[in-house]
């Protein structure tokens, strides 16, 4: 893991200070908690020599390399306001496609080329935020003077850096949709006969075997038996009559959660979910993957079936109502097998989010 970077000068103002974005979609007091949470916004290897535009909780944030750095900072140029994604950049530092200033490493403004020999004026360095690479993945927080004892944290994914593991970074899924539903979806397990049949599920076995969530010091964890398999439909050789597969989630609120699968002969899949939310009604989700079998399969042929599974939920996510998530019990419904949606939202509850979170 690399350490988180931050800038040399300007720091990322506090939550309880930093205004609100333009047109936020988040109610003020839960934008204002998210702040603090640390979420990845690209995959590592899209971050090339051009800046890269991305949002976070309604911001919108370019990313660039400098040298053996990254740097995220506010998109906008402090000159003239031009987004920096529309300039270009050299693996050292960026420049602004209006007048050319050059941004480097802390986002310090390095070049103004219409006055080469001046002194840069310390306005015109850009406002940036903390960096940690981790899983394939860019990670910053918005409000890092509010993290406890100012440290990131990264929610830990099983297996990831064991040796006998294939680390698989998948692209991300943009979806329509508030990021709690979307994890809510991820842990829900009385879906799976009724949205996966295309890709593992079986569609004549929808009963939910008992299980119960456990809280976690972020969130909680479930241990997940039943004879539901989790091999592509239509793969040959895999049958496994009377195994018993377990589905052990962990979730770590407010938005990531991992799936460990057992396979048969030890056989471990590890999924992670980390929803970022890129508003209040759009999500981009980030899926690192890592496993001990089936390692000369083409990633390719992963990202595929990676993604028809998450395609399936996607659609039911984004045609849900309220597009926000009711925190409050009494505002839905709620059967057994829905100990690990309730679980859930109690976790939010305790981090202090409102009652019907957000939008």
């Amino acid at each position: 893991m690399s350490a988180a970077t931050h800038p040399p000068t300007r720091t990322a103002s506090a939550a309880s200070e930093r205004p609100l974005p333009r047109d936020c979609t988040f109610l003020p007091e839960d934008w204002r908690i998210l702040a603090r949470c640390w979420f990845p916004v690209a995959l590592s290897r899209e971050v090339e020599t051009a800046p890269l535009g991305v949002t976070l909780l309604d911001t919108r944030l370019v990313i660039y390399r400098a040298g053996g750095t990254i740097v995220i900072a506010d998109h906008l140029c402090p000159h003239r306001g031009v987004p920096l994604e529309m300039g270009n950049g050299d693996g050292e530092t960026i420049a602004c496609a209006y007048h050319g200033f050059r941004y480097g490493a802390g986002g310090r403004c390095v070049r103004v080329p219409a006055h080469p020999d001046a002194a840069i004026p310390s306005k015109l360095h850009l406002h940036t935020y903390p960096v940690l690479e981790r899983y394939g993945l860019i990670w910053t927080c918005l409000a890092p003077d509010e993290t406890p004892d100012g440290e990131p944290v990264i929610p830990p994914m099983p297996h990831w850096d064991e040796p006998a593991f294939q680390q698989i970074t998948c692209p991300w899924i943009d979806i329509g949709g508030f990021a709690g539903r979307q994890v809510e979806g991820f842990i829900d397990v009385a879906h799976f006969a009724f949205v996966h049949t295309g890709t593992f599920a079986d569609p004549d076995n929808a009963v939910v075997p008992s299980y119960m969530p456990r809280p976690t010091a972020d969130g909680f964890e479930a241990e997940y038996r039943s004879n539901v398999g989790n091999y592509p439909i239509g793969a040959t050789g895999r049958g496994r009559p009377g195994f018993e597969w377990l589905r052990h989630f962990r979730v770590h609120v407010p938005f990531t959660a991992t799936l460990e699968i057992h396979f048969p002969d030890e056989g471990r899949l590890v999924i992670m979910n980390a929803a970022s939310p890129v508003s209040a009604r759009k999500t981009r989700m980030f899926a690192p993957i890592c496993r001990n079998f089936d390692k000369d399969i083409p990633v390719q042929a992963v990202y595929d079936f990676n993604l028809r599974v998450f395609e399936e939920d996607r659609a039911l996510v984004e045609a849900q109502k309220p597009e926000n998530l009711p925190l409050d019990p009494a505002l839905e419904a709620h059967v057994m097998a829905d100990r690990s949606s309730i679980a859930y939202r109690r976790a939010l509850r305790g981090m202090g989010f409102s009652q019907f979170f957000t939008a």
